[in-house]
């Protein structure tokens, strides 16, 4: 079975928003990563993440492909629609083009789902009226199914045992239709993908399709209302099931009370809403004495396989018009012949704890990774929340179980780049009172270090205008040399460092790029392999990246090109530098008892900046 929920690591911009909305923290973000990933053992497929994440990084198993291949097979095949789709379909004027519309996909049959939940509210009816001292949390929702299997696994054996509208309709339809029958549900509901996997036979639903994917389909086939005449549902037809989509319209569809005083039932929809009914009722169900009928996204009128910015109270008024419509020509005598036609049907099922509850870690593990972050003093109940957990201690949690890296907090990574600016300026004073000590020991050759001073100036300016990124690196990645592109690739904090530490001489490379590019300064130097015209992405550019070695394992240097900025002209920078190699010779000759060494490792740089230039002109001829 494909993962239902996945987050494209090309589109995540790790904003932690998914992280912070996720009711069961099913989403991890590793070290070192630039997204966030599903767990999909630990999601329960409420899709609060994908209406949540600002770039659209997020999104589910598609079932068209499926559908249209059923479709394709032939033979007798159902649509069963959910009721909450005259909510949804607020664009198409009459129910009845709508049911031509999912026809002209190809469906031979279409039904009301608000049949199944006919059967459904009546088995409700017999549980809750049976009392015998258990109380009982709806099985309506999928997703409040997953979420107790998964994390009040001892809530298991109070799921009430009976199948969804979904599974009752898909016994409904086999019975009027033949066994043979292929069934395609169509709702709000993303987590039903993975429910319809669980039953096989007459409860088997072969696929299931989420509104938005209806829409894509019709869009795909360029099917429209204005095209097509009437057709009504199939039999059976549903009753005040239609008023499932409004959270107690389950109670409602068989008149169960909810009378505050007399009423055994307590109704609560919405993430926040149910998750704190679900707790209580853990801890304190004999207390509240009471039966839960939940449902997690607001009945089912805003799921997240519905469109995108549908008001919740428009689409709970479309619902109760519709069936105040639809009731007004039902034949309640075929209705309840169909009833009583369908009683055979076993609506049973079961439940199995399937707990993902992470094992608390030890107290001293917490305080450790608190004590990282700087927050061992701060309460268990507190936190900014800017890492997407309830509070530091939720964090540390999540850190020690490896959902969460301590970077994800927004204190500790302002913290470790201010000290990181600290440690520059302070290399910068350290470095200033030793040039004040040896100006003495200066004095004496300054007339030749002003000679080499003009000529490493010289060369200092070239490198500077060079429209590439150059950067020079020692053994320990530290910076020896940069110019000004360099610096402006790198962005706003480089520039300002830059200020501080000019060159940004000093500074240590894995603070400034990423690991993907530093990582390939690591490999030359210890490998003595030069990479050249290696394409790699940097936030929005795509560069162009040669490494090469200028003193075997000690010091390397990399030309860095913007393969978005215009063309280069290469030659005249290799002409300009080899100018400069000639003009630098001839000045280390005559100082060449000064500089010794120092003017052959001069040589050896800039020959291999030519050398690497040189080669980037000829691939590119």
């Amino acid at each position: 079975m494909h993962q239902l929920i996945s987050i494209s690591k090309e589109k995540c911009i790790n904003c932690y928003a998914c992280v912070r909305v996720c009711p069961v923290k099913a989403i991890e973000v590793k070290p070192g990563t630039s997204h966030a990933t599903i767990l999909p053992n630990r999601c329960i497929g409420c899709g609060s993440c994908l209406t949540i994440c600002p770039v659209d990084a997020i999104s589910y198993r598609s079932s068209k492909d499926e559908v249209k291949t059923v479709l394709k097979e032939g033979g007798k095949i159902a649509a069963i629609v959910a009721p909450s789709i005259s909510g949804e379909f607020v664009d198409i004027t009459d129910y009845r083009k709508f049911v031509q519309m999912i026809k002209s996909l190809g469906f031979t049959y279409v039904c009301e789902v608000s049949f199944g939940v006919d059967m459904v509210a009546q088995q409700y009816k017999k549980l809750f009226e049976d009392f015998k001292g258990k109380y009982f949390i709806t099985s309506v929702c999928p997703v409040v199914v997953s979420m107790v299997e998964k994390y009040h696994p001892e809530l298991v054996n109070n799921l009430a045992p009976i199948v969804s509208p979904m599974i009752s309709t898909a016994k409904a339809v086999r019975k009027e239709y033949g066994k043979d029958t292929k069934v395609v549900y169509i709702g709000p509901c993303i987590q039903a993908k993975d429910e319809a996997k669980l039953f096989t036979d007459d409860s088997m639903v072969n696929s299931v399709l989420t509104f938005t994917e209806l829409r894509e389909l019709f869009d795909e086939f360029d099917i429209k209302e204005s095209k097509l005449e009437y057709s009504d549902f199939d039999v059976p037809i549903g009753y005040k099931g239609s008023l499932l989509p409004i959270a107690n319209g389950l109670l409602q569809a068989v008149d169960i009370s909810e009378d505050l005083l007399s009423g055994k039932i307590i109704t609560a929809e919405g993430r926040d809403s149910v998750l704190d009914a679900i707790s209580e009722f853990e801890g304190h169900a004999d207390t509240i004495s009471r039966h839960f009928n939940l449902f997690y996204c607001d009945g089912c009128l805003m799921g997240p396989g519905t469109s995108r910015g549908g008001e919740k109270f428009i689409r709970r008024t479309r619902v109760v018009n519709y069936s105040n419509k639809r009731l007004k020509s039902l034949d309640i005598k075929k209705w309840e012949e169909n009833i009583e036609k369908h009683k055979v049907h076993k609506l049973e099922r079961s439940f199995h704890p399937n707990d993902q509850r992470i094992k608390p870690p030890s107290d001293e593990k917490i305080r450790e990774v608190l004590k990282t972050i700087g927050k061992e003093n701060i309460g268990n109940a507190f936190g900014c929340e800017a890492c997407g957990y309830a509070s530091c201690k939720d964090f540390a949690v999540a850190v020690t179980a490896g959902l969460a890296h301590t970077d994800m907090c927004l204190n500790y990574s302002l913290n470790n780049r201010f000290e990181y600016i600290d440690t520059l300026r302070s290399t910068n004073d350290k470095l200033a009172q030793t040039k004040e000590a040896l100006k003495e020991s200066e004095r004496a050759a300054r007339q030749e270090q002003e000679i080499a001073s003009d000529a490493s100036e010289t060369i200092n300016t070239m490198i500077k205008k060079l429209p590439s990124a150059l950067v020079i690196v020692d053994k320990k990645l530290k910076v020896v040399q940069s110019n000004q592109s360099f610096i402006d690739l790198l962005g706003d904090d480089a520039i300002e460092i830059s200020e501080v530490v000019p060159g940004l001489v000093g500074a240590d490379l894995k603070t400034l790029l990423p690991y993907n590019i530093y990582n390939l300064f690591s490999h030359v130097l210890q490998n003595d392999e030069d990479i050249k015209n290696r394409d790699i992405h940097y936030k929005d550019n795509l560069l162009n990246l040669s490494v090469f070695t200028i003193k075997k394992g000690s010091i390397i240097g990399a030309v860095i090109r913007d393969m978005y900025a215009p063309d280069v002209r290469k030659e005249e920078v290799i002409k300009r530098i080899t100018d400069a190699v000639d003009i630098n010779l001839a000045m280390v000759q005559k100082i060449g008892f000064l500089l010794g060494e120092g003017a052959a490792e001069t040589e050896h740089m800039l020959n291999s900046i030519i050398r690497t230039y040189k080669e980037d002109s000829e691939d590119s001829e």
